[in-house]
């Protein structure tokens, strides 16, 4: 048996109807960039979220430079980041002309250790040049927003959250409200490449914020930095979400919440049926049925040096699986003239992390085939 880590063809195949007749009715309009799914997908997220302000924009990765650069992100400022992410995460600080400051993560969620947090803003020797923190909702698992705000306040520091793997999800405050991921920092962040849960036919991204300055310099940035075109009020940059992605956007949304229970119900299928199988060197993630993780990816941790090894063996049974990620941000070539420290949770979790098959489609005889797959491993490494 083949079990992909992700099949966009399955999804197609039930939304084909509507999408055909979704880009047919883009091309008949003429208007491929800058139209009115472009306008109305805008207000669909911001309602969806409960913000005030959507700029849809090329890719994740531009929308988290522009944010950075409209939250005031500029030269010899310090922002605090995780280190366990995607290049882009940091890019965006460096790019802005910043300095990141590595922050290790929580062993359990993967995300940022707000503790770890609050240490460098009390401590570091430049932490009066302190301006702001991206936390990223990891996996689709949020961090702590009721925590973040406080941190905003106390602090004094912007708050960019990167919730490019996170659309929809949810936090519980302790008087009972509940916040979607991308509502709480002075600018969020989507995006919309083919993998994620609400992924484009191509690139795509997306700025939030609930701050009108914010929102006005996003959306003259993102079009060469003119108001009225040919009249640039500053160097702006190319990157506008197109018609076609809106489009197929718009209709994917619809149907978002529904898939995200359907990967609640998938990592609760994983983690019930791995433990199980009572394997000590394999920890599953905590799965509850809040949104508070809606499971863009399902990650386990594969301990004593065995996770090259099962990959491998998966591998050879038709499983696919990926590690996210294999060297954090703190030991990239490219961020070595920051310094690389030791950070022991960040470092750990590269060597053990494996990401198995998850998206809406998958059945439930392939989960079943993974598991058993994995379990025959284990039992063949015990005779070892």
């Amino acid at each position: 048996m083949h079990v992909p880590l992700f099949d966009m063809t399955r999804q197609y195949d039930t939304l084909k109807s509507e999408i055909l007749q979704a880009i047919d009715g883009v091309f008949r309009s003429g208007k491929l960039i800058m139209g009115e799914n472009v306008k109305q997908f805008e207000r669909e997220v911001c309602d969806y979220l409960n913000v005030k302000h959507a700029i849809g924009v090329g890719n994740g990765s531009d929308a988290l430079y522009i944010a950075a650069k409209a939250i005031g992100i500029g030269d010899g400022d310090y922002v605090i980041t995780t280190p366990f992410t995607f290049f882009a995460t940091v890019s965006c600080i460096t790019r802005n002309g910043a300095v990141p400051v590595f922050a290790d993560i929580d062993r359990k969620s993967f995300n940022i250790d707000l503790d770890r947090v609050e240490e460098i803003l009390t401590t570091h020797p430049n932490r009066e040049k302190i301006k702001a923190v991206i936390p990223v909702h990891l996996f689709g698992r949020t961090v702590d927003l009721e925590r973040l705000e406080k941190i905003k306040r106390n602090y004094g520091v912007k708050i960019l959250e990167d919730c490019a793997q996170s659309i929809g999800s949810k936090w519980v405050y302790s008087d009972g409200t509940i916040r979607k991921s991308g509502t709480v920092g002075d600018a969020s962040i989507l995006s919309f490449f083919p993998t994620k849960n609400l992924g484009a036919y191509g690139d795509g991204g997306m700025i939030l914020t609930n701050n009108d300055d914010t929102n006005d310099f996003c959306r003259v940035f993102r079009v060469h930095g003119a108001k009225v075109k040919y009249f640039h009020e500053m160097e702006g940059i190319n990157s506008r979400l197109d018609e076609i992605q809106a489009a197929v956007l718009r209709i994917k949304l619809k149907y978002l919440d529904e898939y995200h229970e359907k990967r609640i119900k998938i990592a609760r299928n994983y983690t019930e049926m791995i433990n199980s199988l009572s394997i000590e060197f394999l920890e599953t993630p905590r799965v509850t049925g809040d949104f508070t993780c809606i499971f863009h990816q399902y990650v386990v941790k594969v301990k004593a040096g065995h996770r090259d090894r099962l990959r491998e063996y998966l591998k050879t049974r038709g499983v696919e699986t990926a590690v996210y990620y294999p060297l954090g941000m703190h030991r990239q070539k490219c961020f070595s003239r920051f310094g690389s420290k030791i950070l022991e949770n960040t470092d750990q979790a590269c060597q053990e992390v494996l990401a198995l098959p998850i998206f809406p489609e998958i059945s439930i005889t392939e989960v079943e085939y993974v598991v058993k797959c994995i379990g025959e491993y284990f039992k063949e490494a015990r005779k070892c």
